[in-house]
């Protein structure tokens, strides 16, 4: 598949997913689709397409943004000194969308890292829909809850 940002995909953003995933915007806490979203399936970037992270690495960590303990792939990390912080910033790799952050106070069972994740980032793809929607090849890494 190809994974890019497109004038046609930024233009069927709502303003919310465009502020955070273009201009580097948060969602406020507790407001995202996904946070309590606990469904088989797979995450990906609501721009681009490319899969980013599935279920079997969700979790409930309480923050309000969706958390993941690892990414399935697309995802870069730099750099983020914003507001006097210091902290890693999550991008999709070909989209280059804002996703959040990454912090390393998650489960340690699960890696110990949590993926601080904007629900106006991501598109679900449900595990019954995955292989129609050309996602097959993360079937092994979503499991049934």
């Amino acid at each position: 598949m190809n994974y890019s940002k497109t004038d046609d995909a930024l233009s069927r953003l709502t303003p919310e997913q465009y502020r955070v995933t273009q201009q580097s915007g948060t969602e406020r806490p507790f407001t995202g689709e996904y946070d309590k979203h606990f469904e088989p399936g797979i995450y990906v970037d609501v721009v681009s397409g490319e899969p980013l992270f599935a279920s079997s690495a969700k979790f409930n960590s309480g923050c309000g943004w969706p958390a993941f303990s690892k990414p399935i792939d697309n995802v870069t990390e730099h750099a983020d000194t914003t507001f006097g912080m210091r902290r890693v910033e999550v991008r999709s790799k070909h989209g280059d969308s804002h996703l959040g952050h990454v912090f390393n106070d998650g489960p340690r069972e699960m890696g110990g890292m949590r993926y601080c994740i904007n629900s106006a980032s991501l598109r679900f793809v449900p595990k019954a829909e995955m292989e129609a929607q050309g996602y097959g090849k993360y079937l092994d890494q979503v499991e049934d809850k």
